[in-house]
């Protein structure tokens, strides 16, 4: 079947671009959120809460707030933009300029060898787990040697921080584990964003882009999961923040339709 011309984002509504000032603030506010309760919880000693906490950060940056600032889709001035990617990033201990190099890539060339982020896809599960392991590192000195001047300040900005973080930690454990247990989490948590990212909702085999990257319904996992699976949606558009990835989906469902593509039916 031969692919029909995407839909313009003109015919398909404008409005998918808009932002409210009320979704902005949260989006940014979560992440801080997280990170908050986690040392309320941790200096409490109530581990699980705790770690639940890091888990909720680590996806929420990953899937939502920072995709959404690396695609500078919540209208945010570019100043602005740069500074909370920067710093919702290293909330995680990572870089968020090496992150936006890496996955801007992977919209690019995947199915690519180019596309170092998306090359879990094509691995087995088990070797995706694998590859997790170390990855952060390896995107950043990936990206480095792909990054203009002013992007390396603040991957230097990034890095410094984490290295001065888990000195920190390190040192301050005897007298208490609370900031180096935050160090291990999010450090291991990091190695499931080949398979959480990658692995899960692409397909890297097929020969057309419609069916590269799976396109999933549902009712309430979808917002469970802050709409990341309308990962199809996001590939054809990422232009459209993640608040309205779901509208997105409903206006795309007749083209899709057209050109064979079945959803994923879930809850």
């Amino acid at each position: 079947m031969a692919p029909a011309k995407m839909p313009t984002l003109d015919a398909l509504g404008r409005d998918l671009l808009v932002v409210t000032p009320v979704q902005r603030i949260w989006s940014i506010l979560r992440p801080l959120l997280c990170v908050a309760a986690y040392f309320v919880f941790a200096f409490n000693g109530w581990w699980i809460p705790a770690i639940l906490t890091v888990a909720g950060l680590m996806f929420i940056t990953y899937v939502s707030t920072s995709h959404d600032l690396l695609h500078r889709t919540l209208g945010f001035p570019r100043w602005l933009n740069e500074s909370l990617l920067s710093l919702v990033e290293m909330l995680a201990l990572r870089s968020g300029h090496a992150f936006r190099i890496s996955h801007l890539c992977h919209h690019l060339h995947f199915p690519d060898d180019e596309d170092i982020e998306g090359r879990a896809a094509k691995m087995p599960l088990w070797r995706a787990l694998v590859e997790g392991i170390g990855q952060q590192s390896r995107l950043f000195m990936w990206a480095w040697k792909r990054a203009r001047r002013d992007e390396k300040v603040w991957m230097m900005i990034e890095a410094s921080w984490a290295a001065i973080y888990g000195v920190c930690s390190v040192l301050l454990l005897n007298r208490t584990p609370v900031f180096f247990v935050y160090l291990i989490l999010v450090v291991t948590s990091s190695w499931l964003y080949p398979v959480a990212t990658v692995w899960i909702p692409h397909c890297a085999d097929a020969e057309r882009p419609l069916f590269q990257t799976r396109a999933v319904r549902g009712r309430f996992i979808p917002e469970l999961l802050l709409q990341h699976t309308y990962h199809l949606e996001h590939h054809l558009y990422p232009s459209v923040p993640s608040f309205n990835w779901q509208k997105l989906a409903a206006r795309l469902d007749p083209y899709l339709e057209s050109q064979g593509v079945e959803p994923i039916r879930i809850p």
